[in-house]
């Protein structure tokens, strides 16, 4: 059993902390709406805290999972940010999707007070986060990622250190460009078929044994089909995660001239309104 803290109780980080909690540790958490804190502890064996650096106070370990730069930033090295009460030789484990910059930006800090840092973005969704069986790409030292591994098994199923600190969200970045063009790609073949007359739940089934089968075919094929996009990873999450893979293509002169064009896609997705959706109604553009 660990002194946890956890930081963000969205989509993703209630389930997660969840997995925590029964998994038999002792979990403080922090959410910048109260209310999401209070459900969390009305469901769960947990304490809640009014700010990151209380939530923090004498945690082994700190996770976080929220927005964006901004938000990681804001909540580790602001005047209550956790980086002000953790302890020396803690450790702080951030699943944000996040710049790669910021990350060696607050491993450099963190290291400073002698705290460690993982960033340890994750693929899988929310049903990767409520089954347990999330893909976590880590950037950090060996040591810290040997702390922080048994724990984040309780809902990672495939962990990995990828490299020093930055190199997990290089990594998550590497699977958003994959995820665009994939999820692009199924969209154009879905109403591809649907105009040439097919039965497309039968075509599905049939390529599905074969080379295009992908995770975005099985899971998201026949509700695309269906026009079902309640659930699932937003739309306005992939626009702020291209920009970021982006921004670092910019900078390393990487190529991505089919992730630039679908994330104008998304872009027109969500300021018709669908930003909640799920990345799979990119095929409403095409109907």
């Amino acid at each position: 059993m660990a002194k946890i803290a956890f930081l963000g109780l969205g989509v993703m980080g209630f389930p997660m902390a969840r997995h925590l909690v029964q998994d038999g540790n002792e979990v403080v958490v922090y959410n910048r709406t109260q209310s999401k804190a209070e459900k969390f502890i009305s469901e769960c064996n947990a304490k809640t805290a009014s700010s990151p650096a209380d939530a923090s106070k004498g945690a082994d370990i700190v996770f976080a999972c929220v927005g964006d730069d901004a938000d990681i930033t804001e909540i580790t090295t602001s005047k209550e940010g956790a980086f002000s009460a953790m302890k020396p030789q803690s450790l702080f484990v951030d699943h944000t999707t996040a710049s790669a910059s910021v990350s060696r930006e607050l491993a450099n800090k963190a290291m400073d007070n002698q705290i460690g840092f993982i960033d340890a973005p994750v693929s899988g969704g929310q049903a990767g986060a409520e089954n347990g069986t999330l893909t976590i790409m880590c950037g950090g030292s060996k040591d810290a990622f040997h702390k922080a591994q048994p724990v984040m098994s309780c809902y990672g199923k495939k962990i990995t250190l990828m490299g020093p600190s930055g190199s997990g969200q290089l990594t998550k970045m590497v699977n958003q460009i994959c995820i665009a063009g994939l999820v692009q790609g199924l969209s154009e073949a879905l109403n591809f078929g649907q105009k040439a007359g097919l039965d497309m739940n039968s075509a599905l089934d049939v390529i599905a044994g074969g080379a295009a089968q992908s995770w975005q075919m099985e899971n998201r094929g026949n509700t695309m089909l269906d026009d079902e996009f309640d659930f699932g990873f937003a739309v306005d999450w992939m626009c702020k995660d291209l920009r970021i893979c982006m921004d670092e293509a910019q900078g390393n002169g990487a190529e991505l001239p089919i992730t630039a064009l679908v994330a104008q896609f998304y872009a027109r997705l969500s300021n018709q309104g669908y930003g909640r959706n799920d990345t799979s109604s990119l095929i409403r553009l095409l109907r």
